[in-house]
């Protein structure tokens, strides 16, 4: 493992050597109970097929990062998409980026891009938030009802140094009242890059309408696949139909 030191901490981070010259870098932007490596093999596959080099990195209070010290407020996804994830960007060197997020992580990508005080290659947004829906809530209230009736704090801690921190921090904030306002639709006619969308037709979290909204505000073009037999997480549910759909739009860029 190595780690970036930035102003809020010290983050966890994976670098992938490119296998061409010329070609931007993909910078992965995990979920919200995410980690650098909860993306598992996802990074290098598609890599390698794309000759991209890569970074992935866990954002503070996730996997092995600095552990959050302060409670999360209403605009944290604001904070990580124009705060850190710039800081990062910077550190690293990266001045063309390609931002490949899911669920907070496509979130934080879309209120970067659409700031455009950065350049951005291409944006991939799976399964992404734009909006708080009452599926949305009532996901994360059941899945808060499972955490604290099961094991589940001993499977996050195989990927996270504070399973419960970065749990309740997730589930506290989108079960709050006033987060329920959040809404970065004014970010995305922002957006210029070209645009991939996934979503999985079952997403336990979000309707098709998180697409639907993005897809009528962006600036650029799009590409949309709205994914079967799929819920919140297609990297897990559809790995083949991701690393196709990634491929054949990066190669859209190059």
């Amino acid at each position: 493992m190595s780690t970036l030191h930035i102003a809020g901490g010290v983050l966890e981070i994976d670098r992938i050597a490119p296998a061409r010259a010329g070609l931007p870098v993909l910078v992965f932007l995990h979920q919200g109970l995410g980690s650098m490596g909860l993306w598992r093999d996802f990074p290098r596959r598609l890599a390698a097929v794309s000759g991209c080099g890569a970074i992935i990195y866990s954002r503070r209070g996730h996997g092995h990062s600095s552990p959050l010290t302060t409670p999360r407020g209403d605009d944290y996804l604001h904070h990580e998409a124009l705060v850190v994830l710039p800081e990062v960007l910077a550190a690293e060197g990266i001045t063309d980026p390609v931002l490949i997020g899911h669920s907070d992580g496509a979130s934080i990508a879309l209120i970067h891009a659409g700031d455009g005080r950065w350049p951005v290659r291409g944006l991939s947004a799976v399964a992404p938030h734009v909006l708080v829906e009452d599926v949305t809530v009532a996901g994360v209230r059941a899945a808060r009802d499972i955490f604290m009736q099961t094991n589940m704090v001993e499977r996050l801690a195989r990927h996270h140094d504070d399973p419960r921190g970065i749990f309740l921090a997730w589930a506290d904030t989108w079960l709050r009242p006033s987060f329920r306002s959040w809404n970065i639709e004014d970010h995305l006619s922002g957006i210029r890059c070209p645009t991939l969308l996934i979503q999985g037709v079952e997403d336990e979290y979000g309707t098709l309408d998180q697409l639907d909204r993005i897809e009528r505000r962006v600036g650029g073009p799009v590409t949309r696949l709205d994914l079967c037999d799929c819920g919140h997480d297609p990297f897990r549910d559809q790995p083949v139909k991701m690393l196709q759909a990634h491929a054949a739009w990066l190669r859209t860029l190059s």
